[in-house]
């Protein structure tokens, strides 16, 4: 059965929503996919799992049915299986397939295809994720700033404000849940081969002395965006699940741009404070940021 790649309303925020039920799936482990034409809910992402999957509730005929996860799946071009998550043999968003927001329930919720479902998304958990990816964004465009002295030469890369853009080029994983965002970055040969450097010179000490004064640089500019009330909005081009969506925030120092599948606070007067605690490992592999947000 080929089936319509999946809309999806959560990038503007959305909460609620009504669709028909397109399918229905069995899973392992006793528990059914349902999809429907259209979602406010926002799955987990196969390729880059970053965001944890919305919860909520379908209702159907007056039945209310919980949603304990939220999963990416996808169809061929010749139908067949429901696939998911890691058994997806292609790229995301390749365009001979149909992408599908999977909605999780626990047990078969019987004869629904055709009918219309209700869809409500638990709104105080999806602001608490959404306040901890913002914030992630946030904290990469602030330790990129902090950071940039510590470049010898032109990595090749930059940020939206001409800075050597650390946060892509170390990356090694990014976790948020409802209380924080947990980056962690890898200092290894490949950044100091990019021109990265983090042990002493004539310039600046070593990056696990100078540890202390990052941390309060980069809190003291993620303080002066959270102040100055920042609005953000994410560019959609496109109502399809796979479609290719940047985060936008206007902070003093101009537009910053970042390519970002998940959901965001509307504006950044929605928090009461940011603030990130930068750990180095032992034998000064790793940089962990982990960054938390207060909500107003």
């Amino acid at each position: 059965m080929t089936l319509p790649t999946t809309h999806v309303s959560f990038p503007a925020g959305a909460v609620t929503g009504e669709s028909t039920v397109l399918a229905v799936h069995p899973l392992d482990g006793g528990r059914y996919a349902v999809v429907t034409g259209a979602t406010p809910f926002h799955p987990l992402d196969h390729t880059w799992p970053d965001q944890p999957a919305d919860l909520g509730t379908l209702t159907v005929d007056g039945v209310e049915l919980a949603v304990v996860d939220c999963l990416t799946g996808a169809v061929g071009p010749d139908g067949g299986p429901v696939l998911v998550g890691a058994d997806i043999p292609v790229r995301r968003g390749d365009e001979e397939w149909s992408w599908l927001v999977l909605h999780v329930l626990a047990a078969d919720p019987g004869d629904i295809v055709g009918r219309t479902a209700a869809l409500a998304v638990d709104a105080a958990r999806r602001g608490a994720l959404s306040a901890s990816h913002s914030g992630c964004h946030l904290l990469a465009l602030a330790l990129n700033e902090a950071l940039a002295p510590r470049w010898r030469k032109d990595p090749g890369r930059t940020d939206a404000f001409g800075h050597p853009d650390f946060d892509s080029l170390a990356m090694a994983s990014s976790v948020m849940d409802t209380e924080a965002s947990t980056d962690t970055y890898r200092l290894g040969k490949s950044l100091r081969k990019k021109g990265f450097t983090a042990e002493a010179t004539e310039e600046f000490p070593a990056l696990a002395d100078a540890l202390p004064e990052l941390t309060e640089a980069v809190n003291r500019r993620l303080a002066g965006w959270v102040a100055a009330d920042a609005p953000v909005r994410i560019d959609v081009p496109g109502p399809e699940l796979t479609a290719r969506r940047e985060w936008h925030c206007e902070l003093p120092e101009g537009a910053a741009r970042i390519f970002c599948g998940g959901t965001h606070l509307h504006h950044l007067g929605e928090l009461a404070e940011l603030r990130t605690e930068l750990r180095l490992s032992e034998d000064g592999s790793e940089l962990v940021a982990v960054t938390r947000p207060k909500r107003a």
